[in-house]
């Protein structure tokens, strides 16, 4: 969960290009649930986690405070001054431009079924469709992609001049391609038109019944990838570097057309 939060957190930065970050903040509740041995085990393996993924690309973290709430909650911010050469303006999205993704959706829905897998009745249900097995690595490939940070991502949006990004969580990926959409300087529409998404998330969300929305784009995610709109000539060169970099797919998965800011 440290690790997760920790990309999550410095996401938001890279998205906009940005790659030296001056500070990282670590901000935790407690919660008034757990036991003081749950705690005392739980809570220092969370800060460990964010704490190794921020040492990775160099950084070193504040705690600003670790009050009491009924539920564990984790978050962060990140900060950058930085020169304008350093940033990515996200608002000059091209007629012409393709969408990339750089980590696939579904993540959401493979812990959902992580979590379901420990109700017996529920269990049956998903057994219907995948096996524990299935889900187990479902669940063990949206942790290890939450936990992947988007700065190679951010670094290669420079060297390929990618026109703009957002970072895909909360909202989902319609609900994000949308916002980026809306505050365009130029007259584009987003049209997406494949959904890579971690294997065997769309049986698992047929069963829990969230297909709809998925298929839709709207399912919420936790750390996603970057969606960044780039020049056709150069996107599947920048999907190639960034797999021989980090040994992970990334995709186009839209155009970028003449429009009235819509997604």
């Amino acid at each position: 969960m440290g690790k997760i939060t920790c990309a999550n957190v410095l996401s938001d930065v890279y998205a906009t290009g940005v790659v030296d970050i001056d500070n990282v903040s670590l901000i935790i509740s407690l919660s008034e649930n757990m036991t003081e041995d749950e705690r005392n085990i739980i809570m220092p393996l969370i800060i460990k986690g964010f704490k190794d993924n921020a040492a990775s690309v160099g950084l070193k973290i504040d705690i600003n405070n670790a009050t009491y709430n009924p539920w564990c909650i984790i978050g962060g911010t990140a900060t950058s001054v930085c020169t304008q050469i350093e940033y990515i303006n996200p608002l000059q999205i091209m007629v012409g431009d393709v969408l990339i993704l750089t980590k696939p959706l579904g993540a959401q829905i493979a812990c959902n079924a992580k979590r379901w897998s420990e109700n017996p009745e529920r269990l049956e249900k998903l057994n219907k469709v995948v096996t524990m097995a299935e889900i187990k690595t479902a669940f063990q490939q949206a942790v290890l992609s939450m936990a992947r940070l988007n700065k190679n991502a951010a670094v290669l949006m420079h060297k390929y001049k990618a026109h703009g990004a957002t970072d895909v969580t909360g909202f989902g990926i319609l609900g994000h391609a949308e916002n980026l959409a809306a505050f365009q300087s130029n007259k584009v529409k987003f049209v997406i038109h494949t959904l890579p998404i971690i294997k065997n998330t769309l049986k698992i969300a047929n069963v829990v019944g969230s297909n709809e929305n998925f298929l839709k784009g709207k399912t919420p995610e936790t750390s996603g990838g970057l969606l960044i709109s780039i020049g056709r000539d150069v996107a599947e060169d920048y999907c190639r570097e960034l797999k021989s970099i980090e040994e992970c797919e990334s995709w186009v998965i839209g155009v970028v057309e003449e429009g009235e800011n819509e997604a």
